[in-house]
């Protein structure tokens, strides 16, 4: 049995600057998930995805991302999405921030 279609945002990397975008519902990107169209609709999701890969000279690696509503806006519902949307990974944080601090390594 197939599994239910839950809530999605369409998401992918800026092209030229590699950050993290989502598509509004006014056929721009965002870099602010909770401005994101959040879709209930399967065949809307699987049309907006197609629109989306579309945008070559714009997009890289377009795809539908598990979200839930709030009164925020979309929020992420797998770590995955959380970790992508809260920046790049490219500078110290958690234990890399408390090794650069007591001067440890890892």
């Amino acid at each position: 049995m197939p599994r239910a279609f839950t809530p999605k945002v369409v998401t992918a990397n800026a092209l030229i600057e590699g950050d993290v975008i989502y598509l509004t519902s006014q056929d721009s990107w965002t870099r602010e998930m909770c401005d994101a169209e959040l879709m209930t609709d399967e065949a809307h999701a699987q049309l907006r995805l197609l629109e989306a890969s579309q945008q070559v000279d714009v997009v890289v690696g377009a795809y539908l991302a598990d979200a839930t509503a709030s009164d925020k806006g979309p929020q992420p519902t797998h770590f995955r999405e959380e970790f992508r949307r809260t920046g790049p990974s490219n500078y110290f944080h958690g234990k890399q921030a408390v090794a650069s601090q007591d001067g440890s390594t890892l």
